[in-house]
């Protein structure tokens, strides 16, 4: 009787998160050979120094091009999240497996995946290549990149609302429009305003990275510092991307809390 009992508690310990665990033990050993180096003798702190020493003190001349390209930055996330959110939306509507048909599910859900699987800096560069090198370039490489991860995030904020609202709406003979305006946006749209702020500071860190190709923003900047090893220069640059991050950063992170505290007590008055 002994043998089965440990048989039955070893089974017990191998839970999904424990085969997780060894797994990602397993493929942490097996990633090791990526951390060797060249194989020179180099004294790396003192690289680092050396390197990092060439961005103090940052060059303040360049502040006034500096802020109009971040302007330039600012303006193509905003766009891009915007005419992200206007795609996903629909995308997001025949993704959800609630909503929609299985198939077109789907499908709708394996067209985001293909969208996902190329980095922004990819989408940059066949946006130059379309539009030429300008921040058009940058609103459209943003805008496709975005629908990937907005259409999922917004599909599984539509499958994760409780959906009889709506279906008591359409047995009263409401139109599939008003279900959707009545009975399932007023829940999802908390979340949907969430993820949409997010993907606005993911864009504007992004729209820092295309402009590297060509696709316009504050990136180009940060091309031609690197070509002349203006560092000084670059640092000015990058202190000033960091700033803005931060600010929409502390701002974005108060108003999702406030949405999502919505979202809770809308959930609890639904509950109730």
């Amino acid at each position: 009787m002994s043998a089965p009992k440990r048989g039955r508690a070893l089974y017990e310990r191998l839970d999904l998160e424990t085969v997780l665990a060894l797994l990602l033990a397993a493929a942490a050993v097996w990633s090791l050979p990526v951390l060797r180096g060249s194989g020179r003798d180099l004294d790396h702190w003192a690289n680092l120094k050396r390197f990092l020493g060439r961005f103090l003190p940052p060059d303040l001349s360049v502040l006034p091009d500096v802020a109009a390209a971040l302007g330039e930055t600012f303006r193509i996330a905003v766009l891009a999240t915007l005419f992200a959110v206007a795609l996903s939306l629909p995308l997001a509507l025949c993704a959800a497996r609630t909503v929609s048909p299985r198939p077109l599910a789907l499908l709708a859900r394996l067209a985001m995946n293909m969208v996902r699987t190329l980095p922004s800096l990819v989408w940059a560069l066949v946006a130059v290549a379309v539009v030429g090198a300008n921040p058009l370039a940058g609103v459209v490489a943003l805008t496709f990149y975005s629908v990937g991860y907005l259409g999922k995030f917004f599909a599984d904020a539509f499958e994760s609302v409780d959906l009889k609202v709506a279906a008591g709406l359409r047995a009263l003979g409401a139109h599939p429009i008003q279900a959707f305006q009545y009975g399932l946006w007023p829940q999802a749209r908390p979340l949907v305003w969430s993820q949409s702020l997010w993907m606005l500071e993911y864009n504007l860190r992004s729209a820092a990275i295309v402009g590297y190709v060509g696709a316009g923003g504050i990136g180009v900047q940060l091309h031609a510092y690197q070509e002349y090893y203006q560092w000084d220069r670059f640092a000015t640059v990058l202190l000033c991307i960091l700033a803005l991050v931060i600010a929409l950063d502390l701002v974005g992170e108060r108003l999702r809390a406030r949405l999502l505290r919505r979202t809770g007590s809308a959930e609890t008055l639904a509950a109730d």
